[in-house]
């Protein structure tokens, strides 16, 4: 359990992908109301093999360590990857990049971040 607090303390306080990107294809943000996280997602695709992927991505923002944590592993995980194989990640998928038990006030904070992701592919 410490050793996955240590990853999201590291990710917290050194995010991977944090900043603005200079010319994005698009930008998405959202907060969550119930306490105050908020994030902007930037994001720039291509076109690899016929299939648009995720070339770059920044994200921006406030909020707790769970949800900068995320945002930070979400991005890290997401680069390259194809629109598609966003849009299919769930929960289960962010808790597992996190690797620890949260409550559900918790959860919300820990997902924020792939909702605004997949809402800035939908509208791409």
């Amino acid at each position: 359990m410490d050793m996955y607090r240590e990853l999201i303390l590291d990710h917290y306080k050194h995010p991977r992908n944090a900043g603005h990107l200079d010319h994005p294809d698009t930008i998405q943000s959202d907060q969550n109301v119930s306490c105050g996280d908020s994030i902007i997602m930037e994001v720039s695709f291509d076109t690899v093999e016929g299939k648009r992927v995720l070339s770059d991505v920044r994200f921006s923002g406030s909020g707790c360590a769970i949800n900068q944590a995320s945002a930070s592993m979400l991005t890290e995980k997401a680069k390259g990857k194809s629109l598609e194989e966003i849009q299919s990640y769930t929960t289960d998928d962010i808790l597992e990049l996190l690797g620890t038990q949260l409550t559900p006030t918790r959860i919300k904070c820990a997902v924020l971040p792939l909702e605004v992701l997949q809402k800035a592919i939908r509208i791409s």
